[in-house]
């Protein structure tokens, strides 16, 4: 028996796994091979494209040899000539594309134009440039050939003169590779040319045609801002860059600057963040194409969405002045401070801090002598017309002066009503003020009052806790007055609020006003306040009459206070901060709006 299996495996054919290898062996040979045939037939391919626009450009470059000196040029060009900008080929199933520029040559051999010596016939020969590209051929990278055609006779004095484009940055660095479109339409046959500066920024058309504002230039590229020569209409009159002017045998020379382009990213909102929709307002930069009267180059109206949200794009660098156009809404504040400046290629947040339109209001703006930034941390006290009443720069505050509208109101919607009190707290009498409830004559010991909730719109860091009145009736004794703070970065039902004092803990008590708040609230969004009053004497009583918070948040501009509310008349300012002089600056309210800058000085 075994010898009868030995002679099937000799002679019964080839095992499974056999088959498996062989046949992976035999596919790993056959792709390799089929690699290796695209691989040529690519090759020659790729070959035969090159050798079919090698022949294009020797057959266009030997049509340009067999044309008379006069006739190489651009078709409505300078120099003028018989032969397109571009065109279009076919050949071998190709299409190829092809792009002539010719340009005019002032050779420093026997001088130049407006140099030393001065060369009175500046167009000593013509450079010409054929670029090619095929978009439908496979590894064909675009390429350049450059070649020389020279007259046949001796140079005679020009009849034409001059124009050089320079094109810089914003840091007075040359922009290299700019598109430089020029057109000249008092010429007989109008002239046309498109073509780039080099690597010094430079286009230097020679031998060009005289005329008065006959040049209209437009600088563009790709990812950058465009500048241009201005024609003078009647909405600008006298443009600050007029078409350029070429004059007999002299040199013009224009520069313009373009930069990248920027974004500026405009919200509408309030102190507390919230989204003040559909807000118009104007934005008008500071760069002049025209004086008497001036005509700003950038000068749009546009309108933030639902969100409170428009993008601007495609902004030259500049200075930039933001102004509402609303009946409903005042601005209260611009972080960062107006005028804004965008920098080249740069996205620009610009935040405009809106408050209900409530005449009149003041916003005034603080800065720093040496440096113009704002001043956080100023206080700012306005006084007259029964107003004495004094913010501080960069704090938003959130405060309480009114409980009579009861208890079981969750977040601070409703301003005269709390969270929720032990019964102990009388909050009517007066109306405006808590107090311990009276019963019978009689104050009790001690009560607790628990606020709704406050929303400062974002995270938030926390300043300090003020109330008023400050000095409490003797007999009442100490202690009478204490608050604990709680703060969350939620608001849910899934919230624990632990009111804590200012060390941080809930066994200590904020007991002295305008004390700041500990610093383990900071970075949290929502506050709630619990006031302890107690009295030693149940005749006498304590009062609040007023609590408010101070913070920080990316809502609150930055060296910046408003007043709202105030009366037609004369106000006095005064400004003080530690380690500036106190500046005091009369003011006469008069509109619905307006500001009042102070520069402190240390």
């Amino acid at each position: 028996m075994l010898k009868a299996r030995t002679h099937l495996d000799k002679h019964g054919g080839f095992s499974l796994v056999e088959l498996i290898i062989g046949s992976a062996v035999f596919a790993l040979i056959a792709v390799s091979v089929y690699q290796s045939y695209t691989s040529l037939i690519s090759l020659v391919s790729a070959a035969r494209v090159k050798v079919t626009a090698t022949d294009l450009v020797n057959e266009q470059f030997e049509l340009i040899r067999n044309l008379s000196y006069s006739q190489v040029g651009i078709s409505g060009g300078l120099p003028s000539g018989v032969l397109a900008q571009s065109e279009t080929f076919v050949r071998d199933n190709g299409t190829f594309e092809l792009t002539r520029t010719i340009r005019n040559i002032d050779d420093l051999f026997d001088g130049t134009i407006g140099g030393t010596p001065n060369d009175l016939s500046p167009a000593d020969y013509k450079l010409v440039e054929l670029s090619l590209s095929c978009p439908n051929c496979k590894n064909f990278p675009e390429f350049s050939v450059v070649g020389r055609v020279a007259p046949k006779n001796l140079e005679t004095a020009s009849t034409n003169g001059a124009l050089f484009v320079r094109v810089f940055n914003g840091n007075g660095e040359p922009v290299s590779g700019a598109n430089v479109h020029i057109v000249n339409s008092q010429a007989t046959t109008t002239i046309t040319i498109d073509d780039v500066t080099d690597n010094n920024g430079m286009l230097q058309i020679v031998d060009a045609p005289p005329g008065a504002n006959a040049y209209k230039i437009t600088i563009s590229k790709t990812g950058y801002t465009t500048d241009m020569t201005e024609d003078a209409t009647l909405e600008n009159p006298n443009p600050s860059k007029p078409h350029a002017t070429v004059a007999l045998q002299q040199v013009t020379q224009i520069s313009f600057v373009i930069d990248q382009i920027s974004t500026a990213r405009v919200s509408t909102i309030t102190d507390n963040c919230s989204v003040v929709p559909s807000i118009s307002f104007d934005m008008v930069g500071s760069k002049l194409i025209g004086t008497n009267p001036d005509v700003y180059k950038f000068d749009q109206t546009f309108t933030t969405d639902s969100s409170g949200q428009k993008t601007v794009s495609n902004l030259e660098w500049d200075t930039y002045n933001l102004a509402l156009n609303s009946t409903t809404h005042y601005l209260a504040g611009v972080n960062p401070l107006l005028p804004v400046s965008i920098l080249p290629g740069a996205v620009q947040n610009i935040d405009l801090i809106l408050t209900v339109a409530n005449p009149k209001h003041l916003l005034v703006t603080v800065k720093d002598s040496a440096t113009s930034l704002p001043l956080s941390g100023v206080q700012v006290n306005l006084s007259g017309n029964g107003i004495d009443e004094t913010l501080t720069t960069g704090l938003g505050f959130l405060g309480q002066s009114d409980w009579s509208g009861g208890g079981g109101q969750n977040n601070f919607v409703n301003e005269t009503q709390y969270l929720t009190s032990d019964g102990n707290i009388g909050t009517s009498n007066p109306a405006g003020e808590i107090k311990l409830a009276n019963t019978f004559g009689q104050y009790a010991v001690s009560g607790t009052l628990t606020s709704s909730t406050f929303d400062t719109g974002t995270t938030s860091n926390w300043n300090s806790l003020v109330w008023v009145p400050t000095a409490q009736p003797v007999e009442t004794g100490s202690d009478n007055v204490l608050f604990q703070v709680s703060t969350a970065p939620t608001n849910d039902a899934t919230t624990t609020w632990s009111y804590l004092g200012p060390d941080g803990t809930g066994g200590s008590f904020y007991d002295v006003s305008n004390q700041n708040i500990s610093n383990v609230h900071n970075g949290d969004r929502y506050l709630r306040y619990k006031v302890f009053l107690n009295t030693a004497s149940t005749t006498f009583s304590p009062n609040i009459a007023d609590v408010s918070f101070t913070f920080t948040s990316s809502c609150i501009p930055p060296g910046q206070v408003i007043f709202s509310g105030l009366a037609s008349g004369s106000y006095t300012l005064t400004l003080s901060k530690a380690g500036y002089a106190t500046q005091i600056v009369p003011v006469n309210v008069s509109s619905n709006w307006q500001q009042q800058e102070v520069i402190l000085a240390p």
